[in-house]
């Protein structure tokens, strides 16, 4: 059983590593909008590279994150956690220096590759580290210093890009790592997905029933990944560039796309180890579930994408004041979250998930009032205070849904669809968004065709949030009682719901 205690100098040193972590990608995914239009500007490039630089992130992310957990399981997770961390620093200074716009977006596919490597291991680090009377307080602190660091993002991402420059914004992670890994290597017991026990030094070892030896066994489902980031990826391909790419090529794109999509349910209904078991949607709240949360971070994808341009091109703001000026949502969710997950608690899912995508989507429509000449007290900011109001409402519930409408035994994987299926949700729509709302490929130069698309994108948005409302209202039930509670009570990433962990008896995964 693990036995490190938090008040211990090798616990605080354990927190202080996973947050250093997750901090690096929960920063990354909330500074990097801020920098779009400076972007665009000193690379000389249009729209679609913008849409890449978002989008290169989110795909390898979404599609490789499963596998990054059983990574993990598999060979150590300090281990896979560490090279996370380095393939994210390494992948970030090549986002610093890149001299064109086909550089950054390559090393933003490398750094979702880190992304899917470091984030599932930092909350397995302390479920397999802490001891079992300390876990939950440690997951909380971990999860809201978390919070904090991606509440900070936008501010500091518009302080770097005014400041010293947007290349910044990639190469702070560097010292980050300089920190975490060291720290981690000497202070982070290693742990993998065999039953851990702890050794008479106290170190934390995995130990599977007596007499055997070496790690979890089982195939890792390499050919799934490759084809679910492959169809994420042709898809993705087809919609940034039909605006003005060859008919043919955009049409083979969205044919191959839907081919290799095919591909990938046909694989992973044949794997006896699949990376995404079928067998879980025969839940049909957890169907649900997911459906509303397709819906709900499609639209949060695309308004954070869009927001933070539009403040800056048609409003006239600096990078800073577009950044502080999206703050409140995920200060609310910090503050907030927690009490909106127990008030769920008593009176079920249900009206929190169909409420809070309403409110969200109502303040997506009070975004209209914000244009050329818009006051933050008047128009800016109660569109913000309602949208964070909204995610507030429902993301604590939607996370304690998913895992109760699994067994206990498939809560990690279970949470690790949900959180693939809310990034693959916000690719697609930073993709779409610009083709549906007529946005041409030198909209952000121009504040009045932006504005003019950006008013467009935002009745969309609001539209699918009322979708998904309608889905929470028609097929979201209370849990039974006795099902799995999630662990991250406090949570302030707005592009994803939090990740949980397995927790199995004589086991954590």
């Amino acid at each position: 059983m693990p036995d490190v205690r938090l008040a211990s100098p090798r616990g605080k040193w354990i927190l202080l590593t996973t947050v250093l972590g997750s901090s690096m990608a929960l920063l990354d995914s909330t500074v990097v909008n801020v920098a779009l239009p400076r972007i665009g500007r000193d690379l000389d490039t249009d729209l679609a590279a913008l849409q890449w630089t978002v989008n290169a992130y989110l795909l390898t992310l979404a599609g490789l994150i499963l596998l990054g957990g059983s990574l993990g399981d598999h060979y150590g997770r300090r281990k896979v956690f560490v090279i996370g961390v380095v393939w994210f620093a390494v992948a970030s200074l090549l986002c610093g220096i890149a001299p064109n716009a086909g550089v950054l977006v390559a090393a933003r596919a490398l750094q979702g590759v880190g992304g899917a490597l470091l984030t599932p291991g930092s909350l397995a680090l302390i479920q397999a580290s802490f001891h079992p009377d300390d876990r939950g307080r440690a997951v909380g602190l971990w999860s809201g210093f978390g919070g904090m660091g991606a509440a900070v993002g936008p501010f500091l991402g518009g302080w770097l890009v005014d400041g010293p420059g947007w290349r910044w914004v990639f190469l702070l992670n560097v010292p980050l790592a300089v920190v975490c890994v060291p720290v981690a290597l000497r202070h982070v017991p290693e742990s993998d997905g065999r039953p851990v026990r702890a050794s008479a030094t106290g170190t934390v070892t995995g130990d599977a029933t007596e007499g055997a030896a070496g790690p979890p066994q089982g195939r890792f489902d390499v050919l799934g990944a490759f084809l679910g980031a492959l169809a994420l990826a042709l898809v993705t391909y087809a919609l940034i560039e039909a605006r003005s790419g060859p008919v043919g090529v955009v049409t083979g794109a969205a044919v191959a796309g839907l081919l290799a999509g095919v591909a990938f349910v046909a694989v992973e209904r044949r794997r006896p180890d699949p990376m995404l078991p079928l067998d879980i949607f025969a839940s049909r709240q957890f169907t649900a579930v997911n459906l509303v949360t397709l819906c709900v971070y499609a639209a949060f994808g695309g308004f954070f994408f869009l927001s933070a341009v539009q403040l800056q091109v048609v409003v006239g703001w600096s990078a800073l004041g577009a950044g502080t000026a999206l703050l409140p949502t995920t200060v609310l969710m910090l503050l907030l979250s927690a009490r909106s997950g127990e008030l769920a608690e008593q009176i079920g899912p249900r009206i929190p998930l169909t409420v809070g995508p309403l409110l969200c989507a109502a303040g997506m429509l009070l975004m209209l009032r914000v244009g050329p000449g818009a006051s933050y007290t008047t128009d800016v900011l109660p569109a913000v205070l309602v949208l964070g109001c909204g995610m507030v409402a429902l993301v604590a519930p939607l996370t304690a849904t998913v895992l109760a409408s699994v067994d206990v035994a498939r809560a990690g994987v279970a949470s690790g669809v949900n959180n693939a299926a809310a990034r693959a949700a916000g690719l697609v729509a930073v993709a779409a968004l610009p083709l549906l709302t007529g946005m041409s490929s030198e909209a952000y130069r121009s504040a009045p065709a932006f504005d003019e698309a950006f008013q467009r994108a935002m009745v969309l948005c609001a539209a699918v949030l009322v979708v998904g409302a309608v889905v929470a209202f028609t097929t979201v039930r209370r849990p039974a009682p006795g099902c799995r509670r999630p662990e991250c009570r406090t949570h302030g990433s707005v592009l994803a719901p939090p990740l949980e962990g397995e927790r199995t008896k004589g086991r954590l995964s």
